[in-house]
């Protein structure tokens, strides 16, 4: 087996910016400038039909490289978070775009002052994140309409809206939106009982749903379509690209965002006092599930 090649993702790149978001979410260059290494955050719901090779080779590769951390890759696509050197991280970056699934991946870069993980992990799975419904969810054709950091911000402000935070409950403890319902929930999977049971009464609201970084919100909100809800929104590139993207610079969110990496949680709102408290300090699970 080998990577599926391609020469071009220009037109991928042109839908991404009709978003208002580029391929590569940079963070603060000084944060870049100073600090030695990087933490890619990425994922793409797309067909891998020899997914179990391509997580064996993609394993072996990345112990070459010497990058570190997690990731999943599933026939309905891949889900990863990794480490490394800039040097090391743009080798990796390229590397995955010259598969033609892959081409467009946009990765969300954030600086660290050493690896964010012990190992590199590469595992084929079922699903990219654990949801188990009963029905078919693929994202490509079902999921809530993407919304850019300026239009979630403005949008958050109504109060004919009501936000869901598309995360665990102990992940809202450590920091979220302003005025976001905190889910009964330890585990993704418990979202559709819980979404029944506890919030059926919404279905005629203008729902807006947001997670770390977009992944989990492309299935949550495509489930609350599949269940009735008429108007459902969701933040495009999650909670962290809301805090790189320099129009909105992290506002509106209360505490730190929880990460499943080493570093338990960054920050979102430099203006908020919560943002800079110790990592120890935040609440969190050691046996936290990657998103």
């Amino acid at each position: 087996m080998k990577y599926e090649k391609t020469t071009s993702c220009a037109n991928s790149i042109i839908n991404i910016e009709h978003f208002g978001l580029n391929t590569i979410a940079q963070p603060p260059m000084q944060g870049l400038q100073h600090l030695p290494y990087q933490v890619l955050l990425f994922y793409k719901y797309v067909y891998v039909h020899d997914y179990e090779d391509v997580a064996r080779e993609h394993l072996a590769f990345c112990k070459r490289l010497g990058v570190r951390g997690r990731v999943l890759v599933a026939e309905e696509g891949i889900n990863g978070t990794v480490s490394g050197s800039p040097e090391q991280c743009a080798a990796y970056m390229a590397e995955l775009r010259s598969d033609s699934r892959f081409e467009d991946l946009w990765f969300k870069i954030d600086a660290a002052a050493e690896h964010v993980f012990p190992a590199m992990h590469v595992r084929p799975r079922k699903e990219l994140v654990t949801f188990r419904v009963e029905k078919e969810l693929d994202p490509n054709v079902i999921t809530g309409t993407y919304l850019s950091p300026e239009h979630w911000h403005e949008l958050m402000q109504r109060d004919d809206v009501v936000i869901l935070d598309g995360r665990s409950g102990y992940e809202w403890d450590a920091g979220h939106f302003h005025g976001a319902i905190r889910p009964d929930v330890k585990s993704f999977r418990e979202f559709p009982a819980w979404i029944r049971e506890h919030f059926s009464q919404y279905k005629h609201k203008k729902v807006l749903t947001y997670c770390t970084g977009g992944i989990r919100c492309e299935k949550l909100s495509g489930f609350l379509l599949s269940e009735g809800f008429q108007d459902v929104a969701q933040l495009h590139g999650g909670i962290i690209n809301y805090a790189q993207h320099p129009a909105v610079q992290g506002k509106g969110f209360e505490g730190r965002c929880y990460v499943f990496d080493g570093r338990i949680s960054v920050p979102v709102d430099p203006n908020d006092p919560k943002a800079h408290a110790d990592p120890k300090d935040v609440p969190h699970r050691v046996d936290a599930e990657q998103e």
